[in-house]
This record gives structure tokens, C-alpha cells and sequence, in this order.
């Protein structure tokens, strides 16, 4: 009796085992919910970036504010409010915080 039991098959849907079918819907699942979106995101911050131009007022990652005094390959020269000019990286730019420093704000 316990060899008949061993024996059995799995359960199947059209000879796939719905393990392999959890196992494919979690991966689609994980795909549409974290690796889609992170790398819209990453494409949005990249061409961000690439618009910015001399004048343009940014916020860093680390909090810093400025307008941008110079612009080269792979950094900014930004102008602070003290008139001192510090030199970031071009991946130090927050694509949050300077979107919303730069949209006017409308009061009612």
C-alpha cells in the first residue's frame, strides 16, 4: 500500500506541474511590481540629467542646494546660495526634490 502511494504522479495541468506554474507567475508578478518600475525610474532619472542646463536650480541626494554654474561630461559645477561653487557628480542629482523646487507653485 505505502509503494502504491509512492509511486503516484504528481498532480498535473495539461502535463505541467502547477509548481512550475507558481513559480512563473511569481517571477511575472516580480518583474511587473519591482524590476519594471526601478527601471522606468532609472530612465527618467538618466534623461533628467541630461536636460539640465546652466542655470537650472537642483537639490542633491545629500541635500544640497544650487544652481547650476557649469556644466561638463559627468559633473555640475554648482553655485550655492553663499556664492561658493562645489563641484558634484552628475548621479548626485535628485530627481524628486529638484522637480519640485522648479515647478512654480500656484496659491488659490
Amino acid at each position: 500500500m505505502i509503494a502504491t502511494i509512492l509511486l503516484q504522479a504528481p498532480p498535473t495541468i495539461l502535463g505541467i506541474n502547477p509548481q512550475f506554474i507558481m513559480f512563473g507567475l511569481i517571477a511575472v508578478v516580480f518583474y511587473f511590481f519591482m524590476i519594471r518600475p526601478q527601471m522606468k525610474k532609472q530612465k527618467d532619472q538618466k534623461n533628467y540629467v541630461n536636460e539640465l542646463k546652466k542655470g537650472d536650480k537642483i537639490v542633491t541626494t545629500a541635500g544640497m542646494h544650487g544652481k547650476i554654474a557649469e556644466v561638463a561630461d559627468a559633473t555640475f559645477l554648482i553655485e550655492t546660495e553663499g556664492g561658493h561653487k562645489i563641484r558634484f557628480n552628475k548621479a548626485a542629482v535628485s530627481l524628486d526634490d529638484s522637480k519640485a523646487l522648479n515647478t512654480p507653485v500656484t496659491s488659490k
